[in-house]
């Protein structure tokens, strides 16, 4: 769910229409596993964990990339009916997916390295499940969720087209600006606002403040953990993750952004005790 991958001058209308047809079944897929909620969202996320872990495996060491996503799937499923708490769960899995973010960088032992990786695709089949099944909130949450990544993706590109201007971080992300970044900033914190302003019963639970400001540091995060994958892989002189999506690259390329809030709302969800 980072920003759209642009048409390079030898992208055809073929090319075109794959991107915009994968991203429309993506799109209709995730949103019909939302609505349906249950077991159905919490495999669809399990898949993504492991099909995350896969990627992550092959860029990394190119060693254990098929067992290890297999084996994140399962222990993604296998906690589903731990009787520990959902909170609990993601606020454990967000905070080692988070501590195995920040320890990237810094290490390079093979191991290492694939403890990280299988940490941070633990997020998605733990924390996003959590959040779903949060009463009266979790529809919202995902939908508020979905909103900010998707704005502030759809806005830092276009704006960041449109202004130009200094780079945000060239040495990491070299097309990445300053005017896209603010431009998706604020795009990604009124998307926020305006879709739980749509959720009538999420709103009465959530004042708009609130909403506001979760809306501004989610949207902030986001473009976070777009950069960071896109560090990891220049550092392992990776073009995509994968080419898993038609079109679009890898699961880790569309949803690194996406990453970044499940991370920050599993953290939140855990330290407010909601449904302990």
């Amino acid at each position: 769910m980072n920003e759209p991958a642009p048409a390079g001058p030898t992208a055809g209308p073929g090319e075109l229409k794959l991107r915009v047809a994968s991203a429309l079944v993506m799109a209709v897929g995730i949103l019909a596993a939302t609505i349906w909620g249950g077991w159905p969202f919490r495999l669809i996320w399990v898949l993504v964990a492991g099909l995350v872990a896969y990627e992550w495996l092959s860029i990394v060491s190119r060693h254990n990339a098929i067992a290890g996503g297999i084996g994140v799937a399962i222990a993604g499923l296998a906690l589903g009916f731990s009787p520990a708490s959902q909170p609990a769960l993601a606020g454990v899995a967000a905070a080692a997916a988070l501590i195995g973010a920040v320890a990237t960088p810094q290490v390079s032992n093979r191991l290492a390295l694939e403890a990280c990786g299988i940490a941070y695709a633990l997020a998605f089949a733990l924390v996003a499940p959590a959040l779903r099944a949060l009463p009266e909130l979790g529809f919202a949450i995902i939908l508020w969720s979905f909103a900010t990544v998707w704005f502030t993706d759809i806005a830092a590109y276009f704006t960041g087209r449109k202004l130009g201007g200094p780079k945000l971080m060239p040495s990491v992300s070299p097309k990445k600006t300053w005017s896209g970044a603010l431009g998706g900033t604020l795009a990604g914190t009124l998307g926020g606002y305006v879709v739980w302003a749509l959720t009538p019963s999420a709103a009465q639970i959530v004042g708009p403040a609130l909403v506001v400001a979760g809306s501004l540091v989610a949207s902030v995060v986001s473009q976070a953990g777009d950069l960071f994958e896109s560090s990891l892989k220049r550092r392992f002189g990776a073009k995509d993750s994968s080419r898993l999506i038609p079109g679009h690259g890898g699961f880790l390329d569309r949803l690194d952004g996406y990453w970044a809030v499940l991370v920050f709302a599993g953290l939140v969800l855990f330290l407010i005790n909601l449904d302990f």
